[in-house]
């Protein structure tokens, strides 16, 4: 059962192993040549020395090359952690499936929890609690609805699970930042001021809606953020700002240029409950710092929805003023970003730099 030395492809898995977390890499087993065992990445058993592991794609692999499974991480068996995800899974489609909302205590019977495990398990996985998944996924349909073939508002509201048209309009008010008739009509009735300035960027747009700023487009040309803004809003008035607007784009294309003087705005904020607690702690990020996407996820309670978090930085509609820049991977290195990565690190060489 000799091998060679961990190969220089197996560099991340070694790493992985030795951080017990490969939560960003394809599954896969490590074996002990000295020992005759195999394990999962995050086995708590003493770490081998490099030259002594072999790695496989499959159990059935180490198995077929002699080795015999760990008695600790067990890796012959579903992990507790998929077992424990299943059924967070299981929950969220009946929370989705079902005409009314499900009751906290129907919901962790099904999955054959406490309702406080339950609890506490369903928002580590999801980042939310099942009432505000609930409510996230109303609303989706509300917006589904308003945007395909209910007939009206009130046909949306009860397709959607509402059953109350007072508690309706005020949390849909609120969520879709504006009227449901008017977001029905495509923000028909909504007036959005906007105007487009020049920075170290580019191009940069801001729009305002009576509720305060809500977006802050980056792009190479005024004529593509406006066609963007425009497919955001695609039935608002959008109308060009007069001098004192213009003098908020100032403000922020000043901050670009000098982001420590800070951006202090009113924002229209509209995302589902848990974009917008991702958005608040990428608010918390000091300028000239960074966080890795896991550490946004660990801030906000959900420490596995790192995934979640990344798509959320990616639905940002408000450059800079949710600095989504300062979110890293894991090694420090950089990963996407809504408006490219040279404006990603120039962004964060400012930042440093100031």
């Amino acid at each position: 059962m000799k091998h060679d030395p961990v190969p220089a492809r197996n560099v991340a898995r070694w790493q992985a192993v030795l951080a017990r977390d490969a939560s960003s890499l394809p599954p896969f087993f490590y074996a002990v040549t000295t020992t005759g065992i195999y394990c999962r990445p995050d086995c708590p058993s003493r770490r081998p020395h490099e030259k002594n592991v072999a790695f496989f794609d499959h159990a059935e692999e180490a198995r077929a090359a002699g080795y015999r499974a760990c008695k600790r991480c067990k890796p012959d068996e579903t992990p507790r952690d998929a077992v424990m995800a299943e059924k967070i899974t299981a929950a969220c489609r009946e929370i989705e499936e079902a005409e009314e909302e499900p009751g906290l205590e129907a919901l962790a019977t099904s999955c054959g929890l406490s309702v406080f495990h339950f609890h506490r398990l369903f928002k580590a996985q999801t980042g939310v609690t099942p009432k505000a998944y609930a409510r996230a996924h109303r609303m989706q349909k509300v917006r589904q609805g308003l945007n395909g073939d209910a007939p009206s508002v009130t046909s949306a509201m009860y397709d959607a699970g509402f059953n109350s048209s007072s508690r309706f309009y005020e949390t849909a008010t609120q969520a879709l930042g504006m009227s449901p008739s008017a977001y029905r009509n495509g923000g028909r009735n909504t007036r959005i001021l906007f105007a487009v300035g020049e920075c170290a960027l580019g191009s940069v747009l801001v729009a305002c809606s009576q509720k305060g700023v809500c977006a802050i487009l980056l792009g190479d040309t005024p004529e593509k953020l406006l066609d963007d803004l425009q497919s955001m809003f695609p039935q608002a008035e959008l109308i060009g700002g007069d001098a004192a607007f213009e003098a908020l784009v100032a403000r922020v294309v000043g901050f670009v240029d000098a982001p420590r003087i800070g951006l202090d705005l009113p924002l229209d904020i509209q995302g589902t409950a848990f974009q917008e607690r991702v958005w608040q702690a990428l608010r918390d990020i000091p300028a000239g710092q960074t966080a890795s996407y896991r550490e946004i996820a660990e801030t906000i309670g959900a420490p596995s929805s790192f995934r979640a978090v990344a798509q959320a930085c990616g639905a940002n509609p408000l450059a800079v003023a949710i600095p989504c820049h300062r979110v890293v991977r894991s090694d420090g290195g950089l990963s996407g970003y809504r408006w490219g990565i040279a404006r990603k690190q120039r962004l964060l060489s400012v930042e440093k730099a100031g």
